[in-house]
């Protein structure tokens, strides 16, 4: 795939434009987005994470463009599941609803950077190591079982987030109350720290977990550097919006977990055979390639919807798919617990 330095800055242009526009027309202004402006949004971006797709088609061809519908709905699959801990965190630190839009947006900027980084390394290590990619496999087939096993034990993953605030607290100086969704105020002449900010740091800690783990799950839907990135960029896109727009209804995704556990163990599978298809380890098979059969992208991409489909459909079923509301401004005001 033959993807010039001005596609490149193009694209990047482009998607830093819509993080821009997204600013401006909704989050400058703190208020609490009603459902229909969610959905709006929601379905603006899905269209144009579509629309993109098919220029992929069309400029570079149907394998490419299936390797990124393949990726793009992994990962936003992916991120959904991150919206349950954006949910906790938001909770734990009490973050009036008006004020949630500007952290997620900001949290979902820092994701898209940190996870260019790891798009970055990955695309590197993957030209330099073949090996590579049994790492990569070995990984995701790990954190899928991980991912079941703390389903079943009902863990979350908040002890690294209130580590890394309390130290924050430890060094600088926070306040207890909002001001608005100023990170920072100066109170007795004295700088000190919102929970604001606290709340960002957690998510971006949050961002960097999650980055560990979608960049191999896509690099082995296909290695092209460009598609990862594009993938990534436009999963995240109206995931703002998402999590406005679906609200409650993420407690009642009971499956999710082992669908993407499943998901990523399956990915990872696909990367072993790769791995051993293009193996150029001396203490496998000599060296030599190992005859396995590969998974095509049309397979990944039907196997990939069909463990969504049937792992949320099957979710509603057994909740009746009955949403829980978010916290209203005064909720959250009258309880203003912001410690971790």
């Amino acid at each position: 795939m033959d993807v010039s330095l001005l596609t490149w800055i193009v694209t990047i242009a482009a998607i830093a434009g819509f993080f821009v526009f997204d600013f401006f027309a909704h989050v400058r202004t703190p208020h609490a987005p009603t459902l229909k402006e969610s959905g709006f949004w929601s379905a603006f971006y899905v269209g144009i994470a579509v629309i993109f797709g098919f220029l992929v088609m069309w400029v570079w061809g149907g394998t490419y463009g299936g390797e990124y519908f393949a990726g793009y709905v992994t990962e936003k699959a992916l991120s959904v599941d991150n919206l349950f801990v954006f949910v906790i965190i938001m909770a734990s630190f009490s973050v009036p609803r008006e004020y949630q839009q500007k952290v997620l947006l900001i949290g979902i900027a820092m994701a898209l950077v940190m996870r260019g980084a790891f798009i970055a390394l990955g695309a590197a290590a993957i030209n330099a190591y073949a090996w590579v990619f049994y790492l990569f496999g070995a990984f995701l087939i790990y954190t899928a079982i991980k991912l079941i096993i703390d389903h079943v034990r009902d863990d979350d993953d908040e002890a690294g987030e209130s580590r890394i605030t309390r130290l924050v607290k430890r060094i600088l100086p926070t306040t207890d109350e909002y001001h608005g969704d100023r990170l920072t105020v100066r109170i007795n002449g004295k700088r000190m720290v919102t929970p604001m900010l606290l709340t960002l740091v957690a998510i971006g800690f949050a961002d960097l977990v999650f980055a560990v783990d979608s960049i191999p799950a896509i690099y082995g839907l296909t290695q092209e550097a460009y598609l990862v990135f594009t993938a990534n960029a436009f999963a995240l896109l109206g995931l703002r919006q998402l999590f406005f727009l679906i609200g409650g209804l993420l407690d009642r995704l009971v499956y999710l977990s082992y669908g993407l556990s499943l998901i990523l163990a399956f990915i990872g599978v696909k990367l072993v055979l790769h791995a051993l298809h293009e193996n150029t380890l001396g203490f496998i098979n000599d060296g030599e390639h190992v005859e396995v059969p590969e998974v095509s992208t049309g397979t990944s991409l039907i196997v990939i919807i069909g463990i969504l489909v049937i792992t949320t459909v099957a979710s509603l079923l057994k909740t009746g798919g009955k949403a829980q509301p978010l916290p209203t401004v005064e909720e959250a005001q009258k309880d203003p617990t912001h410690e971790d």
